[in-house]
């Protein structure tokens, strides 16, 4: 039976595939994972233990809205556009463009 704590460790390894400069979004990564546990997915990433090398920032909701970050909204929006990823109100411009699908 697998745990939660395999549902992050699963969840903050695959986060780790997604390179600067994209994002992906929790239904995504959740499918990735083999889960319909959305939320679950975004309380897992709101408890990453290294903001540095497990990019939850990377991370955004279905329609392109950049969601929350354990450091604040305004940091992950701001880690985002130094990635080159453009945020217009809050959400991501040109969502398509930028989104990364796992396995593909």
């Amino acid at each position: 039976m697998k745990t939660r704590s395999d549902l992050s460790q699963r969840c903050y390894a695959l986060l780790k595939n997604i390179p600067a400069g994209k994002v992906t979004t929790y239904k995504l990564l959740a499918e990735a994972l083999d889960t319909q546990a959305y939320r679950a997915i975004g309380q897992i990433l709101s408890k990453n233990p290294d903001l540095v090398t497990v990019p939850c920032h990377r991370v955004v909701k279905s329609d392109g809205e950049v969601g929350g970050y354990a450091s604040g909204t305004a940091a992950k929006i701001a880690l985002l556009q130094q990635e080159g990823i453009e945020v217009v109100d809050g959400h991501i411009h040109n969502l398509s463009a930028v989104l990364y699908v796992f396995n593909e």
